[in-house]
């Protein structure tokens, strides 16, 4: 797709700190379609690419030369009266081989990298709205607390029982943050650099440390 115009957004983010420390400002600039329907297009032609690449069909059936046995010829050809026949395994006998029958399949679909980081770009701005940036997620754990960390999504003024989906994308996850956040419901955790479309569209909120969205702007420039 040949993009014909884009804007720079600038976004001002203030960082939201748990511990009540002075709030700081992260500037992001976003190349970004200025047309709603081209930015529509192209996340929903990104969502399709990664939607058919994850499909795979497991349906398999046998054909009559992947069926175990029927190498003997079950007659002779001439003088029993019978019908020939070659083998136990041809698809008109029972146990043989399997006609048109569906086959293992595994789908595959390409989008130029522009493409998808264009969508990419576009979605995380569209999402802002609904995005927390916080320098502080569970940063001072010894081990996995889930209790804890139910209690610094409440400080953060995210309501478990209201929100449906909450994507919380950190620069590099750590075992305790995924522990501490594994059991919780509709609450998913994933690396900057593991982001993709279908993650950022079931996300009610976003919850992002500053050094994952640095990390997401350089990567997807």
């Amino acid at each position: 797709m040949k993009i014909i115009k884009q804007l720079k957004y600038v976004i001002k983010i203030k960082k939201n700190t748990i511990s009540q420390e002075e709030n700081a400002i992260l500037q992001m600039n976003f190349n970004i379609h200025n047309d709603k329907n081209k930015q529509m297009y192209i996340i929903h032609k990104a969502l399709q690419q990664q939607l058919k690449n994850k499909r795979i069909r497991n349906a398999h059936t046998k054909t009559r030369s992947e069926v175990r046995g029927g190498g003997k010829k079950p007659w002779k050809q001439k003088g029993t009266g019978r019908a020939r026949a070659g083998s136990t395994r041809s698809p008109l006998w029972k146990g043989g081989g399997t006609i048109f029958g569906p086959r293992k399949k595994i789908y595959k679909s390409k989008i130029n990298k522009k493409e998808k980081k264009l969508a990419l770009r576009t979605i995380i701005y569209n999402k802002f709205p609904n995005t927390i940036i916080t320098d502080q997620l569970l940063n001072n754990l010894n081990q996995p607390n889930t209790k804890y960390g139910i209690q610094e999504l409440n400080q953060l003024g995210i309501n478990l029982k209201s929100v449906q989906k909450i994507l919380i994308i950190v620069e590099k996850s750590t075992r305790n943050l995924y522990l501490s956040y594994r059991n919780i419901k509709n609450v998913n955790t994933i690396e900057a650099k593991n982001i993709n479309i279908l993650s950022l569209l079931k996300a009610d909120i976003i919850i992002m440390t500053p050094e994952s969205l640095k990390l997401i702007n350089q990567m997807n420039k």
